[in-house]
């Protein structure tokens, strides 16, 4: 097997972390969002409620009518309803829990190893460059455009301004990036980093990932996820309650209104997602020809 390391972390750190030591293995994730127990609540489990988990429990009980009104759910329901509402929110809006960090690179070593809040949500890996910093050599079309463009050479166009130049330099980039050596990654088995090529000497990375943190958590997404917590509690409810349509009692009993909280809570998941695609999800990339 290839040689892994557990990589240091630089000056700069790692932005979603408490720091703990230089390692990035022993960084502490901040808030109270415990990214790693999502949906993995069993049964038979003791439920416990993280601080913010118990702010969105209330929200729920209240807005089904707790406690003048008795509400069939018990603590697990309420934490699978919570747990979807915050994996939806971490799937539809990866701008707004986007994260970085820089971890020191080891000469000859190609495999990382790191914490599973990063490996798992990683969105892009890149080797540690200079901005406005033109990586040419003498004697290539890059280093000739550049001193044409600086020393006022007859090589471009009149009106050849600098959005022109660097649109030049975007499309050398991905040019080098598909037909050079220019550092790729990926995942291995959900744990390793493997960085192509391997580095020839010690480096610097920089990881892009994902983590929600509640403690940067705004109100208007803290609500959203109340409500689309509430949505799911709903759906659950209405299925308890449509096992029957009406409960024996005197003066011809009590109608159960599961059908139309089943209908009414995939309605609301559906608009609240949409609401998640139309105004905080970043739009698909796409080309036009």
């Amino acid at each position: 097997m290839a040689r892994v390391v557990i990589p240091k972390v630089t000056a700069y750190g790692n932005s979603f972390s408490k720091v703990v030591s230089d390692t990035i293995g022993d960084h502490e994730a901040p808030g109270e969002i415990d990214v790693d127990s999502l949906n993995r609540t069993r049964l038979s489990d003791q439920v416990e409620f993280s601080e913010i988990e118990e702010q969105i429990r209330d929200y729920v009980l209240a807005s089904l009518g707790h406690p003048v009104v008795r509400v069939e759910l018990v603590d697990h329901q309420l934490k699978v309803c919570i747990d979807e509402a915050l994996t939806e929110l971490e799937y539809h809006a990866p701008h707004l829990t986007r994260q970085m960090a820089m971890i020191n690179l080891t000469a000859n070593v190609g495999v990382y190893e790191l914490p599973q809040n990063i490996i798992r949500n990683i969105t892009y890996v890149t080797y540690k460059k200079n901005l406005l910093a033109l990586q040419a050599q003498a004697g290539t079309l890059e280093f000739d455009f550049l001193l044409s463009f600086f020393q006022g050479g007859g090589n471009f166009l009149e009106g050849f301004g600098i959005g022109d130049y660097y649109l030049l330099q975007a499309s050398m980039e991905t040019t080098r990036r598909v037909l050079g050596q220019d550092g790729a990654f990926e995942v291995l088995d959900g744990r390793f980093l493997q960085l192509h090529p391997t580095p020839v000497t010690n480096d610097t990375a920089i990881i892009e990932f994902r983590g929600l943190n509640s403690e940067t958590l705004s109100p208007k997404l803290r609500n959203w996820v109340q409500r689309y917590a509430t949505a799911c509690a709903k759906e659950i409810l209405g299925q308890v309650r449509g096992k029957f349509n009406s409960v024996p009692g005197p003066g011809g009993g009590t109608q159960l209104n599961g059908t139309a909280l089943m209908q009414q809570a995939m309605q609301e998941k559906e608009q609240l997602r949409q609401q998640l695609v139309n105004e905080i999800e970043e739009p698909p990339m796409f080309t036009t020809g």
